[in-house]
């Protein structure tokens, strides 16, 4: 099965399906373990967490396919990834991003109608391209696939700056253009949810993500909603951001990490987590003499 009808499977088996945010390898396997079903590699993720830069459109494609690479390498969980505007927004970039991470077994990515100058999509001052250019867009990403399993989601930046019925109208030339799933970004209300849920054919993503715009909606108003897939594209990076901010001034004030060690992964914790331990009886089995 590849990656991409894997995501399809996941999608038939939850709903809505609970997409989780991983920015490296052991968050990956951290969020497997807690029964995941699919991931997702966040573009802002990558930029701040691996290259400590704003998400202002700065990180390329290759930086994106190395962290995805090695989720994919550890995982075998679906994986949707953030391509933000195509990495240049040509036909030839968006192609080059669906072609590269195909092969390195991404199962899904998503692509969006905002300006090549992008901003955060709960950040102000948004501004997109017409709904034709987008259509473009998800053409080249489409024709650019090699498995018709891969999925091309289409998110919509609209709705901030020109309204809830215009983004639903903008959503079903997405569709028609060949997007699989719709990615509704920055929506304000169960209803909003549920216009765009009821009024396409394709599936619909709710970004329930942190200090934004949408309210941090459960998934049981998000299924009465009739949303098909719930994103938490950085709830447990930014847990690990507190964490290592408290570490950092506990040992700088206090000069000893006692008072932390309860609130720890522990060694074992960890090795179990790598499955530590049977490596290393491989290499004594192989190499112990």
């Amino acid at each position: 099965m590849s990656a991409g009808c894997r995501f399809g499977a996941a999608l038939d088996a939850e709903r809505p399906l609970q997409i989780v945010g991983a920015i490296n390898a052991i968050s990956a396997l951290m969020a497997k373990r807690a029964g995941f079903r699919a991931l997702y590699l966040s573009g802002s993720g990558v930029a701040s967490a691996s290259y400590g830069l704003p998400d202002l459109g700065m990180t390329t494609l290759d930086n994106v396919a190395e962290d995805a690479r090695r989720i994919a390498d550890v995982v075998d969980l679906p994986l949707l990834v953030d391509i933000d505007t195509g990495f240049g927004g040509t036909f030839f970039s968006i192609a080059r991003a669906v072609k590269t991470l195909e092969k390195i077994g991404v199962a899904a990515v998503h692509i969006e109608d905002q300006g090549l100058q992008k901003r955060c999509g709960h950040r102000p001052g948004k501004q997109v391209v017409s709904a034709e250019e987008m259509c473009d867009r998800i053409k080249a990403a489409v024709d650019a696939r090699s498995h018709s399993g891969f999925v091309i989601m289409a998110r919509t930046d609209s709705v901030a700056g020109e309204g809830l019925a215009r983004g639903v109208e903008r959503a079903r030339q997405y569709i028609g253009a060949g997007a699989d799933a719709i990615f509704a970004e920055s929506l304000q209300s169960l209803s909003d949810f549920r216009a765009f849920a009821h009024g396409l054919s394709a599936p619909v993503l709710a970004n329930v993500t942190e200090f934004g715009q949408t309210p941090l909606f459960g998934l049981n108003e998000m299924r009465a909603a009739g949303v098909a897939m719930v994103l938490y594209p950085l709830t447990a990076f930014r847990m690990m951001n507190a964490g290592a901010h408290r570490a950092y001034q506990t040992l700088r004030t206090r000069g000893t990490q006692r008072t932390l060690i309860n609130e720890m992964q522990t060694r074992e914790e960890l090795y179990d987590l790598l499955d530590y331990h049977a490596y290393e009886a491989r290499v004594d089995r192989l190499y112990g003499g």
